[in-house]
């Protein structure tokens, strides 16, 4: 009971411009969220082939781009704001099992056709020094 009795007379001390403050406050915070949270949007696409780069793509289209390796044909998808290795002739699928990349920095590789898809942008979380 007496918690209560706290948290009334605790109430009683708070003025409109109290409640105004901690309401624009929250506004603030909330609106901050918002506008950052795009922080690792992806702009554009990175693919190589052999160690060299074979395309840099922009993904604001899509388009589907066959990349030529050693053992085959890499097929690579680009949708907006995403790409994917959609099939690939190595043996394990891991760059393909990978799925939808959509964050900048991230890599999708594909050693044994020695093709890699690298998706670019400013707010990457880390980059190939870090990694």
């Amino acid at each position: 009971m007496r918690l209560a009795g706290d948290a009334r007379a605790w109430l009683a001390l708070l003025r409109p411009g109290d409640v105004l403050v901690a309401a624009l406050g929250l506004l603030a915070c909330a609106g901050s969220v918002v506008a950052l949270w795009r922080g690792g949007a992806p702009d554009g696409a990175v693919i190589r082939a052999g160690g060299k780069v074979f395309a840099e793509v922009d993904l604001r289209q899509p388009r589907i781009i066959d990349v030529p390796g050693p053992i085959g044909t890499t097929r690579i998808e680009i949708a907006p704001g995403r790409a994917r290795v959609a099939a690939d002739p190595g043996p394990r699928q891991y760059c393909v099992r990978q799925g939808w990349l959509s964050r900048a920095g991230a890599v999708a590789i594909c050693a044994p056709n020695e093709v890699s898809l690298a998706l670019t942008g400013r707010g990457a979380d880390y980059d190939s020094l870090n990694y």
